[in-house]
């Protein structure tokens, strides 16, 4: 099988408040952290970056030595960026990895356990049991009922596609706005399944979520 992964790293962010992706995390930057964890997978063939266009220099040069690395430019939404990315992986790709670039904490064996999930089943994303009880409300703030949680999931990334499956979803729903690819295959009626991950593996997108992934990545060492 020939995999293709996509980091979905835009920059900055307005809860940041500047370019996320390349403050340190003990002496390395959040994107080569996020990198380092697919770059050696034996199924990996290319790994492309998007980024914002004021961010491409600076990661080029970042991973210059990582051969399989190409850094590719953004647009105005997650999706149109992940569409950016789609179109330039090789034609040969058979599956494709999206994974937010600022989730530098996930795990090998994570990945590995989503990957062949994927090969199985074409479609598969990481996600935790939500551990939060969840209320619905009506539109003043009233408490209608209180939602089951027990088949609850809070969705993270990695997730996993047939590429020419994610590929025509894109295609067919680019003036659509969705928050992640898996929503995109929901609303073509496509199955995707759900793969349990780690809670440690937060996406970084405060100063505090910062602080922690620096806690986070120590305790694994």
């Amino acid at each position: 099988m020939n995999v293709s992964v996509i980091l979905a790293a835009g920059g900055s962010s307005s809860r940041f408040g500047k370019d996320k992706l390349i403050e340190k995390i003990n002496n390395e930057e959040v994107i080569i952290h996020t990198l380092k964890k697919f770059y050696n997978l034996s199924n990996v063939n290319e790994i492309v970056i998007v980024t914002a266009k004021h961010l491409i220099e600076i990661i080029k040069n970042l991973t210059k030595d990582y051969k399989k690395v190409k850094v590719v430019e953004g647009s105005t939404s997650r999706q149109k960026s992940v569409f950016n990315g789609l179109k330039n992986v090789s034609k040969n790709t058979n599956f494709v990895i999206i994974h937010d670039g600022a989730r530098p904490l996930i795990k090998e064996e994570t990945i590995l356990k989503c990957l062949n999930e994927a090969f199985g089943s074409k479609a598969a994303a990481v996600g935790v049991k939500t551990t939060d009880t969840i209320k619905l409300t009506d539109e003043n703030m009233n408490i209608i009922k209180t939602i089951d949680r027990s088949f609850l999931y809070n969705i993270q990334t990695p997730q996993i596609f047939e590429y020419q499956t994610i590929l025509a979803c894109h295609e067919k729903l680019v003036d659509k706005n969705f928050t992640d690819d898996a929503s995109m295959l929901e609303y073509s009626n496509i199955p995707v399944k759900i793969v349990e991950g780690e809670y440690s593996n937060i996406k970084i997108t405060t100063k505090t979520d910062l602080e922690l992934a620096k806690i986070l990545q120590l305790q694994s060492l």
